[in-house]
């Protein structure tokens, strides 16, 4: 049986695959400019409120670099909010992309927001590595983390998704992953292939089945002691009918592999608002993220070795 996308028409596809215009109170460039509005302010405020560490290399690339946001109180002994940005894996910056850093700082979690080389510069491929390597190095820098949880929106969601799948040994780490937030996610690239979301991409037919996870989910047993990792699939309401269908359908693979996988549709919002609304800690998305953290937080967040925290503030 054919998948469902493939009889839709290219120019369907193509408006299925383009989240800008599905957006229901403002129009596609107004949503747009707003998400990138919010998200430098939101950056702004962080960096000029929390302390931080700015453009913390975690490899040699130029574009491999992290900022990391602290509590006032902080210690090593942090649970810690991995971020990666969406933008189709051609857009974005971690310049722009801080909007959860005040309401999860505020109560006692680290954020990471991660930068990685975007199209043309970076493949798919290559953006997967370096999202892998940016874990093993948070988790090599805080070894007395009470754990990663990982966060991906658009594109970041796929990129956070591809970690269930990694071969931690490769990276002399093991991650201590404690969760994983999917936020308005593909993860199934081949629909991409005749949109013009691929033409800065270049995916192959090849390129687009080994960094889709919904295909290699099923070919990839839960490691004992990772099948009480919670999986939280987000889709929004006024997503478009196939990022509705891609996040169901790897919701579902998820559970028939073992994964403690859940579902959640966020009511009256759209692919934009459902990260800009982060900047609120009373978003509900944020108090179902920081529900999962003080679950899953290792032992009590007492504060253990002070560190010295370098960089603006």
């Amino acid at each position: 049986m054919d998948a469902p996308w493939r009889v839709l028409s290219a120019e369907e596809l193509e408006k299925q695959y383009s989240p800008s215009e599905w957006v229901v109170r403002r129009g596609a460039q107004e949503a747009l400019q707003t998400y990138l509005q919010m998200g430098s302010e939101a950056t702004s405020k962080a960096r000029a409120t929390r302390k931080s560490q700015l453009d913390v290399p975690y490899g040699d690339g130029e574009g491999e670099k992290v900022d990391i946001y602290f509590p006032d109180a902080a210690s090593e002994a942090l649970p810690f909010f991995v971020f990666f940005h969406g933008g189709y894996w051609q857009s974005g910056s971690k310049d722009q992309s801080a909007f959860m850093v005040n309401p999860l700082t505020a109560h006692g979690v680290a954020v990471v927001i991660v930068a990685y080389d975007i199209a043309p510069k970076g493949t798919i491929d290559k953006m997967v590595d370096q999202v892998a390597r940016s874990i093993a190095f948070v988790q090599k820098s805080f070894p007395e983390n009470k754990g990663l949880f990982l966060c991906g929106h658009s594109a970041g969601a796929q990129l956070a998704a591809m970690m269930l799948l990694v071969n931690w040994s490769k990276h002399g780490v093991t991650p201590s992953l404690k969760g994983f937030f999917l936020m308005s996610g593909i993860y199934d690239l081949e629909p991409l292939l005749s949109t013009s979301q691929n033409a800065p991409l270049h995916m192959t037919p090849e390129d687009a089945r080994r960094n889709s996870p919904q295909r290699h989910l099923e070919a990839a047993p839960v490691e004992p002691g990772n099948s009480a990792c919670p999986v939280l699939v987000i889709v929004g309401q006024h997503d478009s009918p196939e990022f509705h269908r891609q996040s169901w359908e790897f919701y579902e693979t998820l559970c028939q592999t073992g994964w403690k996988a859940s579902f959640e549709e966020l009511p009256s919002v759209d692919h934009f608002e459902i990260i800009w609304n982060l900047t609120r800690e009373e978003d509900r998305l944020n108090q179902i993220i920081l529900k999962t953290i003080f679950s899953r937080a290792a032992s009590p967040l007492l504060p253990r070795k002070p560190l010295e925290v370098k960089g603006q503030h």
